[in-house]
């Protein structure tokens, strides 16, 4: 059986960017960049007051003061460059050019205005109030690299650098189909035993979450000719097709000869995981395929410890894994040795070392404790039981 490490190694391996698109800058948040912007001039382009006040020369106002200088002229924001002779002082206001011959701004709060006149008490500081050209890039500089997944703060960045468009990774098509005879949709009168599906919704969530345009197909009965045909379907059009349930042993678990039956090569089957054991993985093409276990918990852990990074990886980002961390485990929890185990738990409040308490349920079935879950701590195949105030690795839910 597979370490989840040499998984996620083969996973990502055959893992391409699915391809590149133009979108608008005003709609890039969330999107991962395609192409270095560059910044094609300073940025400011020019010197530029950060206040409302006067442009003044420094060398006009040394020794004591008060200084009084005329007022000749006014700089506003996307007006004309005045020039400032010496012995005046020139209005200006925030974001406006500095006037040829200036080098200093005095903010209006601290000059004395008579009629055409100000009234300096005390001598500024040379440079005062000045956004310089260049300050805040230099032309040819790389301002937001590729591989970024922008935010709204980059998306204005782009904007500011004078781009109405910006290159992107496509968003990667993912297929969600969800196995069992007992699924039924949320809301919907069922037959007893009948089970609200949850597991589809968690993943359709997080893929989108992260980038992806996410499908959720119909449900997939426990019948092989009915889950061939299901795969075949979801294959179209997909960059990722994820199964929910059927990859076990069990007589009825039909996702598996699925696979085959449809044209799916399977890379491996199970991995020595907790929970989550009973993943498949393969690919039809240039579609890969995830065939994740259907007790809730195992499905959200796998879909987070592989589909999430498969998912960043289609979209080009350059560290598709989440940052781990070292926490503080409060609480015990009682294990055997053989495989490496996700488990959840909260982050106590407090400040010192991150500290993470073990939630009660680690049942593969739970719902609750995923939804309660704000990290995983990482639990290594050798580790026999955890003690209460081990030092652990753990990766934060909302990381991947």
């Amino acid at each position: 059986m597979l370490s989840y490490r040499d998984a996620l190694a083969r996973l990502l391996a055959a893992a391409k960017p699915v391809g590149k698109e133009r979108v608008s800058v005003d709609q890039a948040a969330g999107r991962v960049l395609a192409e270095d912007l560059v910044a094609r001039a300073p940025m400011p382009a020019f010197d530029h007051s950060s206040m409302d006040g006067y442009a003044v020369r420094a060398a006009d106002l040394e020794g004591g003061g008060p200084f009084e200088l005329p007022v000749v002229g006014e700089s506003s924001a996307g007006g004309e460059r005045p020039a400032l002779a010496p012995k005046t002082a020139c209005r200006i206001f925030t974001g406006a050019r500095l006037p040829e011959g200036a080098d200093t701004v005095i903010m209006q709060e601290n000059v004395e205005r008579r009629g055409d006149v100000i009234v300096i008490r005390e001598a500024p500081r040379a440079g005062a109030w000045i956004r310089r050209r260049g300050s805040d890039l230099a032309e040819g500089a790389v301002a937001i690299a590729r591989g970024t997944r922008m935010t709204p703060g980059h998306a204005a960045l782009a904007a500011a650098l004078d781009r109405p468009f910006v290159l992107v990774a496509q968003r990667p098509v993912v297929t969600i189909l969800c196995s069992g005879d007992e699924l039924r949709s949320p809301g919907e009168p069922g037959k007893p035993g009948s089970i609200a599906e949850s597991n589809g919704v968690f993943v359709a969530a997080a893929a989108r979450q992260i980038g992806a345009i996410a499908r959720v197909g119909a449900y997939v009965p426990d019948d092989l000719d009915v889950a061939r045909a299901a795969v075949v379907e979801a294959l179209r059009g997909s960059d990722l097709v994820v199964t929910i349930g059927g990859v076990s042993v069990g007589d009825r678990d039909v996702m598996r000869p699925a696979f085959e039956a449809a044209g799916v090569t399977l890379d491996f089957w199970r991995v020595a995981i907790k929970p989550g054991k009973p993943i498949a993985v393969g690919r039809a093409g240039d579609t890969h395929v995830l065939g994740l276990p259907g007790n809730p918990a195992s499905a959200s852990l796998t879909w987070l410890l592989f589909g999430a990074p498969l998912v960043r990886a289609l979209q080009g980002d350059p560290a598709p894994l989440p940052r781990r961390e070292r926490v503080v485990v409060v609480g015990s929890y009682e294990r055997t040795p053989g495989r490496e185990e996700f488990v959840r738990a909260r982050i106590e409040p407090g400040t010192g070392p991150v500290r993470a308490r073990i939630l009660p349920n680690q049942a593969s079935g739970a719902v609750t404790s995923f939804a309660e879950a704000e990290v995983l701590v990482v639990v290594p195949a050798s580790q026999g039981s955890v003690e209460d105030g081990s030092e652990l690795e753990a990766i934060r839910i909302d990381a991947f």
